[in-house]
Order: C-alpha cells, then sequence, then structure tokens
C-alpha cells in the first residue's frame, strides 16, 4: 500500500528533525547489476571505481562528455526516515539500492554542494547533482512518493537523499556513522 500526499505531509516534520552533524548508518547496499542487491557489513569506496565492483563504473545513469561515468552519483545517500516511510512492503518491494542509508538532515540548508562528509575512514563530497527519484521510485513507492520529492519547496529539502563523490579512499562499515565535516 502506497503513502497518500497526506500521510507524506504528516511525515514531512519528522523527516525534517533528522540530526543535523551525525547520522548513524542503517544500512549499506552493493549493487553489482541492474535489479541486484546485496547488504554487506561493509563496503569499500574509491576515487577511482566508486564502489568496486558496483555498475556504477560500467553502466552509470549519468556520463561526463568523454562517456566516463560521472564521480558527482558515485555514492548515494538516503535519509533513514524517508526510507523508513515510504519502503512499506519490504517484502515484495525492492531496497530503494541507495548505497547508504543514514538517519540525518540532507537537506541544501543543512549540506550545501561542496560539504564534506566522513562515511567510516573514506571522505565524501556532497554533489549539486539533484536526486530527483528515478521512474523506479514512482513505480515502487507511489506516485504521490515520487511527487513529493519535487513538490514546490521540497527539492531543497533533498528529502531523495544526496548524491556524492568519493574525494579519500575509504572503507564504511555498519559500525560507523556519516558525519559531516565542518
Amino acid at each position: 500500500m502506497h503513502l497518500t500526499e497526506a500521510d507524506l505531509a504528516a511525515a514531512l516534520p519528522h523527516v525534517l528533525a533528522a540530526p543535523k552533524t551525525e547520522g548513524v548508518i542503517d544500512s549499506l547496499c552493493f549493487r553489482p547489476g541492474f535489479n541486484q542487491r546485496s547488504f554487506p557489513d561493509r563496503l569499500t569506496l574509491t576515487v577511482a571505481e566508486g564502489v568496486p565492483g558496483e555498475r556504477w563504473l560500467t553502466h552509470p545513469w549519468l556520463k561526463l562528455e568523454d562517456g566516463r561515468p560521472d564521480p558527482r552519483i558515485q555514492v548515494s545517500i538516503l535519509p533513514t526516515r524517508v526510507c523508513d516511510l515510504v519502503w512499506r512492503d519490504r517484502e515484495a518491494t525492492p531496497h530503494p539500492g541507495d548505497t547508504i542509508v543514514a538517519d540525518m538532515d540532507m537537506s541544501e540548508a543543512n549540506m550545501p554542494a561542496g560539504t564534506l562528509l566522513r562515511a567510516g575512514t573514506a571522505v565524501l563530497r556532497v554533489s549539486e547533482v539533484f536526486n530527483d527519484g528515478c521512474v523506479k521510485w514512482k513505480a515502487r513507492y507511489g506516485a504521490a512518493a515520487k511527487a513529493w520529492i519535487v513538490a514546490p519547496g521540497h527539492p531543497e529539502l533533498r528529502l531523495r537523499g544526496v548524491l556524492c563523490e568519493i574525494i579519500e579512499d575509504g572503507v564504511v562499515t555498519l559500525q560507523d556513522r556519516v558525519l559531516r565535516l565542518d
């Protein structure tokens, strides 16, 4: 059962009350191919390969002019409160597929483009590329959930999370937190 506009509007204050500087990591996701997911306890993040073995290197949805994968989309981080809100049928509906799900405020006001984040021993830079939720988001979580992401006043809230470039290799585990580096 998908959420209604009213459900999403009612949940917005809770979503926006997420921690600002440090977020507990709830899950890590590894995507080697389309519609393939595993949920390891740790992921290696590298400047050169993104998450080694993931499809970003071979089948990115955004490329540079020369055809190489755009590094600004190496890692996606979804707010836990949004994930928990929209991903209701966890048996029949696939996980959103974000590399990291963490309980943190990812709004532009809290994490403007260029903000540095530490995830485990890796350092990430928040990208200016907007994550508007793809067609799969709408199909899996409903038209209202997709419309909520792009509703007037909502793009700057980044309800669908942030896209990041890896700027320092490292390892992130479920025991780590995402830290905003000021």
